[in-house]
């Protein structure tokens, strides 16, 4: 359908993916920009950012424009790809492949709002009317 794999991406680790949100929601960035919003939740040094950007170009996860003298970095996989992986990782690992468990964990780990409940249910009727 919509959706192909052409080759498996590494997983992020959890710095990488800290790194990924930030240009997730900035779109491109340079190194300097992602340290700064990093470091407004938690503190994160400069060269510890700037290796793990370098080695995630490296690994395919973001792109680098080196056009000006500030590298310009942005993420080369859409988010929803990204979290597709992770969730399908997760479901295999450690669900035994079952979504019903998955959904079970999630909705006990953290109340859900009124508001989420109801996406949660719309989502399963238009999933439902489309698997007919």
């Amino acid at each position: 359908m919509g959706f192909e794999r052409t080759r498996a991406l590494p997983k992020p680790t959890p710095g990488e993916l800290d790194i990924l949100n930030v240009l997730w929601r900035l779109g491109q960035a340079t190194v300097r920009q992602v340290h700064e919003d990093l470091n407004r939740t938690r503190p994160a040094g400069y060269t510890t950012v700037l290796k793990l950007m370098q080695i995630m170009a490296d690994k395919g996860l973001v792109s680098r424009n080196e056009d000006q003298r500030a590298h310009v970095y942005e993420t080369r996989v859409p988010q929803i790809q990204t979290q597709r992986q992770l969730v399908r990782d997760l479901l295999d690992r450690v669900f035994d492949g079952s979504a019903t468990n998955l959904v079970m964990q999630a909705l006990s780990a953290r109340k859900a709002s009124s508001e989420e409940l109801a996406e949660i249910r719309r989502l399963l009727d238009d999933y439902e009317r489309g698997a007919r």
